[in-house]
């Protein structure tokens, strides 16, 4: 049995994957990343991507 691997977004929870058979199956924590609930992905890569699409970066602050 494998264990399931959290997925993040900028250093936030977007969901786990879990692996079944050959491919990783997301489970969302939150929107955006609802859009990908259940989706199947070959590779744990694939699925960090995926997500990764989902939430763009966070604007940077210049330093005072």
């Amino acid at each position: 049995m494998y264990e399931p691997l959290v997925v993040e977004v900028w250093g936030k929870p977007a969901g786990v994957v879990l692996k079944e058979g050959n491919t990783f199956r997301f489970h969302a924590f939150v929107r955006p990343f609802t859009e990908l609930d259940g989706t199947e992905f070959n590779t744990l890569g694939h699925a960090r991507l995926a997500a990764a699409k989902l939430q763009p970066a966070p604007a940077c602050r210049p330093q005072a």
